[in-house]
């Protein structure tokens, strides 16, 4: 071949366009792998936003170039074996039965003297009726003394409410901070429903009953967030939220953050902050000793070093979730690396099941010996194979980023190798998170700095309940009613969600 300046000029830019061809192509079918995986793929547990989504596509296309290569590997799976779905008749045996309607046959009806009766067919059909507000009315009778006209009129003080002088009963407030925080029903949306039921409540009101509520549940919530930070072991994440602070920027919003920790079966307590700083995070868990589990942001490595009795420990969820979207690039390289970490799952996996099926329960020292056992033969497989990858491929590549994290996070990862305590991942904070997540796709932002504090309130209660499988409606009507009747010295520890029990007769205000 002769020397390249001896080609012609034409030869050379085809050559030159052809290259970038590759390079653009290669771009574009990570791209679109990558937008397949998020738009479509399953158990994803954080969502990116529309800006989120664009600055990782510029990220893909600086890391892919020319000699970015498609490999493909066939494998076979297993495929799951699925319970079957229930039928109706279990599905809806809770429902309580309103309405009978028996259909006699028409031959039945014309002659009925002509028939006898020997069974039946029985069937349902469920329905539903519009919410209905209703009023409650309280009279207290007055009384005077007969031998004594003179002397004051007897009379029942008032019952005790969270809106003392107010018509809002302690199931409205109820109803109302469970369709924002719960089913994700702006004020506005709320207003509009109320009105079609007859009660044209506003807008501002219902917002004035949130800062009520979560006043009153403030106490609880303090109460919660003493004990997670009593326990030994605590996860930790945080997610952004958008704050509009009318006295600070007008027609523009900012990021706030809420921040989550909570102890694993434990309650779960969110806390709002304006800022990621690592000063937020030693104030958060200010006074806490113990095992620490979160993601790879730094704050919570420099914490650990200056704290000498907290102990950090990783989250192998979002190492491992790295190496999944790395696929696309190496898809044998990465699955060798996934094969490695779901090895460590499948463990945790079968040890759960065999301490549920022998009833003693889970012991904390005996999971350490056997993660002692079993798993620095895969985790010294795991940092031989980072290493030796991330020497050989670009940094800014996605395996290269993955191998990065993973050696980056290493001693915090390796650290479950020795506690028996510890989850591999903090994913049960991270779903958690995601009713929040889900809300503020509906309600965008928060108005106020002072909204945040009472969205991480109200937030702490609802997830709290949901993870111990109580009803936020009932644990919120019943709390409600007797916190405006308690002294403050009382302990609350009873009232918390973890601890609460539901009233032997519970009072239903109609579907209000």
């Amino acid at each position: 071949m002769p020397p390249l300046d001896e080609l012609p000029a034409a030869y050379l830019d085809l050559s030159e366009r052809h290259d970038e061809t590759l390079s653009e192509n290669a771009q574009l079918k990570l791209q679109v792998a990558w937008l397949q995986k998020r738009l479509f793929g399953g158990g994803q547990s954080e969502r990116l936003d529309r800006q989120q989504l664009l600055l990782a596509m510029e990220k893909l296309e600086a890391a892919a170039g020319p000699e970015a290569v498609t490999e493909q590997v066939n494998y076979e799976r297993r495929k799951p074996t699925g319970e079957k779905r229930p039928v109706a008749a279990a599905v809806f045996a809770q429902l309580p039965v309103r309405e009978t309607v028996t259909i006699e046959p028409i031959e039945v009806q014309a002659a009925p003297e002509a028939y006898e009766r020997i069974g039946e067919e029985r069937t349902f059909e469920v329905d539903v009726t519009a919410p209905q507000v209703f009023k409650r009315e309280i009279i207290r009778p007055k009384y005077r003394v007969k031998a004594d006209r003179a002397l004051p009129p007897v009379v029942a003080p008032a019952p005790a409410k969270p809106v003392m002088g107010g018509y809002a009963s302690a199931g409205l407030l109820a109803w109302v901070a469970i369709s924002k925080y719960l089913d994700h029903l702006p004020l506005y949306r709320q207003e509009k429903m109320l009105a079609r039921w007859g009660a044209p409540i506003s807008r501002q009101t219902m917002n004035d009953w949130i800062r009520i509520t979560a006043q009153w549940l403030e106490p609880v919530y303090r109460t919660m967030r003493e004990r997670v930070l009593a326990e030994a072991y605590v996860q930790v994440d945080e997610t952004p939220v958008r704050c509009h602070d009318p006295d600070e920027k007008r027609g523009r919003t900012s990021q706030g953050y809420l921040w989550v920790m909570s102890n694993p079966g434990g309650d779960v307590v969110f806390d709002w902050r304006l800022s990621r700083r690592h000063g937020e995070l030693t104030s958060l868990i200010e006074g806490f000793k113990g095992v620490l589990q979160a993601d790879g942001y730094e704050a919570y490595a420099a914490h650990a070093r200056a704290h000498p009795e907290v102990t950090l420990v990783g989250c192998w969820a979002h190492a491992r979730r790295k190496f999944i979207e790395a696929q696309g690039e190496h898809p044998r390289l990465a699955k060798g690396v996934l094969t490695l970490i779901g090895r460590l799952y499948r463990w945790e996996r079968a040890w759960d099941e065999a301490d549920a099926a022998s009833g003693r329960g889970f012991e904390v020292e005996a999971r350490a010996q056997l993660r002692r056992a079993h798993y620095p033969p895969v985790l010294r497989a795991l940092r031989t194979l980072a290493l030796r990858w991330r020497s050989r491929l670009l940094p800014r590549s996605g395996l290269g980023k993955a191998c990065g994290y993973l050696l980056g996070q290493w001693d915090a990862l390796a650290a479950h190798g020795e506690r028996g305590e510890t989850k591999l991942d903090n994913n049960l904070v991270e779903n958690a998170i995601r009713p929040s997540a889900v809300g503020k796709k509906n309600w965008l932002f928060v108005g106020h700095p002072d909204a945040g504090e009472r969205a991480g309130i109200l937030y702490s209660i609802i997830v709290s309940c949901q993870r111990h499988g109580k009803d936020p409606l009932t644990y919120l009507r019943d709390v409600l009613d007797r916190l405006p009747r308690m002294t403050n010295q009382q302990d609350l520890t009873p009232l918390t969600p973890r601890h609460w029990q539901p009233p032997l007769v519970v009072q239903v205000d109609a579907n209000v």
